[in-house]
Order: structure tokens, then C-alpha cells, then sequence
């Protein structure tokens, strides 16, 4: 599967998720579940498509990038964190779960791809 439609799987099988998760929550957890999922998902894909294209061009570079990225990570997720909390006002509670849960899932899933892409072809002896 290439890129493109594995990131796309991933990205319909969030919103199903999110559509699942407020409909068995109520509507008024929409936002913050939307809010929880959102940026995780962007990140992944983002740090995704950077680690991809990396480790085609020059896989040498690629623990130099996952450091970077990584305390890029860190400093945006608290930001981020924090901003959902104070500035927008979301429910703690919603907000919290739902991104403790995709950030989890998703980042279990980029290390999946992570491990697909180290394995490279398959080897038969």
C-alpha cells in the first residue's frame, strides 16, 4: 500500500472513530473529541510523510529527524494541550480522553509503518 492511501485509510478510519465516539457520547462532545483527534492526526501524518521521504532519500538522516521531531512534538502537543484547555475552553474531561486515545493509537500506528519500513522487502531463505 502506498503512502497516500494508507495515510487516507488512517484518516477515514479516524473520522469514523470520532463519528462513532459522539454518537455514543452525545453531540456535546462533538467538538472536543474533533479537537482531541485533529491534531494528533496532522502530526502523524505530517511526521509520516517526513520520515517517509527521508528514509527514500537518505536513510543516514532519519534518527537526526525523529530526535527533531520528537522535541518538535513535545513543545507543539503542550502548546496545543494548553490552548485547547485555556484558549478555546473545552471540556476538560472529552477533550483529554479523546486525545489521550487517538495520540496513543495513532502514534502506535506510525510505529507500525515504522517497522514495516525498516523490514524492507520480504526475504525468503
Amino acid at each position: 500500500m502506498n503512502l497516500a492511501r494508507w495515510m487516507a485509510s488512517i484518516a477515514a478510519g479516524c473520522g469514523l472513530s470520532w463519528l462513532v465516539v459522539t454518537s455514543l457520547a452525545g453531540p456535546s462532545t462533538r467538538v472536543e473529541v474533533f479537537c482531541g483527534m485533529i491534531g494528533p492526526l496532522l502530526v502523524t501524518t505530517v511526521s509520516w510523510v517526513m520520515i517517509d521521504r527521508t528514509y527514500r532519500s537518505n536513510p543516514e538522516r532519519l534518527t537526526a529527524l525523529m530526535v527533531t521531531a520528537f522535541a518538535a512534538k513535545l513543545v507543539f502537543f503542550g502548546g496545543y494541550v494548553a490552548v485547547g484547555l485555556r484558549v478555546l475552553g473545552l471540556a476538560p474531561v472529552p477533550f483529554v480522553a479523546s486525545f489521550t486515545a487517538y495520540y496513543i493509537a495513532l502514534h502506535m500506528t506510525e510505529a507500525a509503518g515504522l517497522r514495516r519500513l525498516f523490514a524492507g522487502p520480504a526475504r525468503f531463505i
